[in-house]
């Protein structure tokens, strides 16, 4: 089915340069000195769990896992809401995009993307991969995208929970996004899209991580929730980025979704984090992100309209990335990023299989400020597989097929805290990126596997206890707190945590997986 849907007023594959003219003209956004538009997405500044649905019919009743996180919606409903946005949308100029998703030729989806705001046109440009001039879309796009920020659902009559809402249809191939000008829900929808489509239809694992590759071609992946780190820990100069926050694992290899990357630039700077700094040029859309007073530069550590600000931008803008996009190898390591307000993990341990799949199906982090509505403070948080609200489908099938893929290449896999050290959050500090970079950096080279280890307490995982340039004291928690009845007291509220988290997937699981769970009973390294 295509909507094939056609305005007075369209603008179709715009350019960027056309799109920031435009911008400017709508005032939707200011040019900084630097060569970024700077947008504001109005009232949301993050994304809005609770107003996220998938259609329920013949095609997914027996499909999706629904619940809290799929919430389903009527069919009759989205009609009527897709209608009502169609009529909206005949007196507004309509930018209409075509792109791909999947940087795998073999996987790719086509999308067609409807905006009424030019910035959300250069947005999707971003993110998303650009049909190259000597083809074509033929026929139907696989999926079609409509966003309207000003068309506000009214719930009784549409069936939704409030004026804002994301709402998938499976079976029609299109996503309706209406009520919010935040654009992380164009981007997360299609991710939401992608991972029932790719499984169910093409045995593919769609994963919630970035990765990058060496120059010998071995493959890394890093899986985490916002605020963890996985587009900073990613891109390094010394391993080309493939991609920085959604990865499909095939037969053939590892290929990125996207065309770009949407990183956070709260207390950005080009000293902690070069590569991302130097990428916010030309294309790059700053979101939500205040000016030095009457300037044009741009205040990073300004975060009086929210602490997700956020950075858009082309792959191409960066100086070490893999065009295409794709490894053709399965990964060497994996590595699970969680921000650990506890202070309790340790920076960094290696996993046995049953650890693995355990922590995977877990996806404990700390949700951190900004990232979705209502969030102040680091809250601690299980997301399975480390992206649970863009899962369609049950995460014990999603887990299981990340475990068929560990044993079949033989990967690695480590659990790092980027979270923080020497106390829980408030009293402790966040442990420093060029901590966590060391610890990565030594794990990919094997290093972290020629020195003396030991078993950590509680988790029962492999702490390495020494890395060149990571003090030895902040490796090993309990050894680092200043009150150790305090670190004892955190660490058995976060296994029990852990553990009443758990009890929704032990019956799905076999035994080496629930040996890999924490314990209270703790034998502390002397």
């Amino acid at each position: 089915m295509s909507l094939d849907l056609k305005f007075e007023n369209q603008l179709k594959n715009a350019t960027p340069e056309r799109l920031l003219k435009i911008i400017q003209s709508d005032q939707d956004g200011r040019l900084a000195d630097n060569g970024a538009i700077v947008c504001n997405t109005g009232e949301f500044t993050g994304r809005s769990p609770k107003d996220r649905f998938i259609v329920k019919d013949n095609f997914t009743k027996d499909q999706v896992d629904w619940g809290k996180v799929n919430q389903a919606f009527d069919p009759e409903n989205f009609e009527k809401l897709y209608m009502h946005m169609k009529d909206h949308l005949q007196s507004k100029r309509v930018y209409i995009r075509n792109a791909c998703a999947g940087a795998s030729k073999k996987y790719q989806i086509s999308v067609r993307f409807y905006n009424t705001l030019a910035w959300h046109d250069l947005f999707c440009m971003n993110m998303f991969i650009d049909i190259p001039k000597d083809e074509s879309l033929n026929g139907s796009p696989d999926l079609e995208v409509i966003c309207v920020p000003d068309f506000k659902a009214i719930p009784d009559i549409h069936g939704t929970n409030s004026a804002n809402f994301s709402i998938l249809n499976m079976s029609k191939n299109i996503l309706l996004i209406g009520g919010t000008g935040y654009s992380g829900e164009i981007k997360k929808g299609v991710f939401s899209y992608l991972n029932y489509k790719l499984p169910v239809e093409h045995n593919v694992l769609p994963m919630h991580c970035s990765s990058n590759e060496g120059k010998n071609g071995d493959c890394a992946l890093f899986f985490g929730l916002s605020g963890t780190g996985k587009t900073t820990l990613s891109s390094q100069k010394k391993r080309a980025l493939i991609g920085d926050d959604e990865h499909g694992w095939s037969d053939d290899g590892i290929f990125n979704f996207e065309g770009g990357c949407y990183a956070k630039t709260a207390g950005l700077s080009k000293d902690k984090e070069p590569e991302i700094f130097e990428a916010i040029g030309s294309r790059a859309i700053l979101e939500n992100t205040p000016f030095f007073n009457k300037s044009n530069i741009v205040d990073y550590d300004d975060t009086s309209i929210t602490e997700n600000t956020r950075v858009s931008y082309p792959l191409t803008n960066l100086s070490n990335v893999k065009i295409p996009s794709v490894s053709n190898e399965s990964p060497n390591h994996i590595f699970f990023l969680t921000c650990d307000a506890s202070g309790v993990l340790p920076p960094i341990s290696k996993l046995n299989y049953g650890q693995a799949m355990y922590h995977f199906l877990s996806g404990y982090t700390a949700k951190i400020a900004g990232t979705e509505l209502g969030i102040t403070e680091p809250k601690a948080a299980f997301s399975a597989c480390f992206g649970e609200p863009f899962l369609p489908l049950s995460p014990i099938k999603y887990a299981q097929m990340l475990g068929d893929r560990i044993k079949q290449a033989g990967a690695k896999v480590w659990l790092v805290n980027t979270g923080w050290i020497k106390g829980a959050y408030g009293k402790g500090e966040r442990i420093s990126l060029t901590y966590t970079r060391a610890l990565i950096s030594n794990a990919l080279t094997g290093s972290l596997e020629m020195v003396a280890s030991a078993t950590g307490p509680y988790f029962g995982t492999e702490i390495p206890l020494e890395c060149p340039g990571v003090p030895s004291e902040i490796l090993l928690p309990e050894k680092c707190w200043d009150d150790q009845e305090a670190y004892r007291k955190s660490a058995e509220k976060l296994v029990s945590a852990f553990h009443e988290n758990f009890n929704r997937y032990e019956s799905s699981c076999d035994e080496e997986i629930i040996a890999g769970q924490p314990t209270l009973q703790a034998d502390f390294v002397s």
